[in-house]
């Protein structure tokens, strides 16, 4: 699954630490997120979404493997 957190959160200038702390998960999970490693919940894609205004379709992206 492709993600533009990273560009969302450069948009929203928003460090790491800043984004886990609004959204309630640790810094670790944000980067693994961003670098591809981690699948975020539903939960947690939905608060990204809202945080940033976003769709959800505008963040996350199946990739023809998924």
């Amino acid at each position: 699954m492709k993600n533009n957190v990273k560009v969302q959160r450069a948009i929203h200038n928003l460090t790491q630490q800043d984004l886990a702390g609004r959204i309630g998960v640790s810094r670790q999970t944000i980067n693994a997120l961003e670098a591809g490693k981690y699948v975020p919940s539903t939960v947690l894609a939905l608060k990204l979404a809202k945080l940033f205004e976003k769709d959800v379709t505008e963040i996350f992206e199946l990739e023809p493997t998924d």
